[in-house]
């Protein structure tokens, strides 16, 4: 049976700091406002960039504002945050959400230095189904791994999803990955990257998410500015 074409959103939100209720607020917004499948958010959306934010629970009630959201469009919102682990570890996560609610559905594998101090990394690759297509799974340095996007690739996937976080000054970077995986390994790549101020120190942020051909040709391009996303047919 032939699958139906896959309507892909990259999200850049305002953001703010460590107020999980808010962020999931301006997330539903975004997905309201999509009118897509499947919505992708930066590394840490729903914290912002503060590594001393505390760990949530997928469970957590103050992302009721996104499942709602997305059980009213029916979307699937793949979201940043600090998840809690076992014996007392935690994680930098992807949650997916939807109507029926969150699950973590990857833990990034390559840490920061400064991260790798509170976090553990997960333990392997991830792959999401969604109406056919296969979503590999990302976290900002994951991307600048180059094996992690040919384990990734490896699992059989039609996109490489990821939420990044660069500063302004390094605004290249998050297009010359995309770039070098697409054409690597001949899938779309979608990276949704953090717009306007966030934590550590970030004061401003680079934008610019954007979704590739598998020819690393981009489909959209958002700008620099917080509270803007764009979407693509994907067929």
């Amino acid at each position: 049976m032939r699958r139906q074409p896959l309507v892909l959103a990259v999200a850049q939100p305002p953001c703010t700091p460590y107020d999980l209720a808010a962020n999931a607020a301006a997330h539903a917004a975004a997905v309201r406002s999509a009118g897509a499948r499947v919505v992708v958010f930066p590394e840490l959306s729903l914290t912002g960039y503060q590594l001393d934010a505390p760990a949530i629970t997928a469970d957590d009630p103050r992302l009721t504002a996104l499942v709602e959201a997305c059980a009213e469009t029916g979307s699937l919102a793949l979201a940043g945050a600090p998840v809690r682990g076992e014996a007392g570890r935690s994680h930098i996560a992807m949650l997916a959400v939807d109507g029926g609610g969150a699950t973590v559905a990857y833990r990034k594998l390559w840490l920061g230095t400064a991260e790798a101090e509170r976090f553990t990394p997960g333990e392997a690759p991830a792959v999401l189904d969604v109406d056919g297509w296969r979503l590999g799974l990302a976290i900002c340095r994951d991307t600048g791994i180059p094996q992690h996007a040919a384990d990734t690739a490896a699992l059989g996937i039609d996109v490489y999803a990821a939420g990044v976080l660069e500063s302004a000054e390094d605004a290249h970077v998050p297009a010359e990955r995309a770039r070098r995986i697409a054409a690597d390994h001949r899938v779309r790549v979608a990276v949704a990257s953090f717009a306007g101020p966030t934590g550590e120190g970030y004061t401003h942020t680079a934008g610019h998410s954007g979704i590739w051909t598998p020819t690393a040709t981009p489909l959209t391009r958002t700008g620099p500015h917080p509270g803007t996303l764009t979407h693509a047919t994907l067929t």
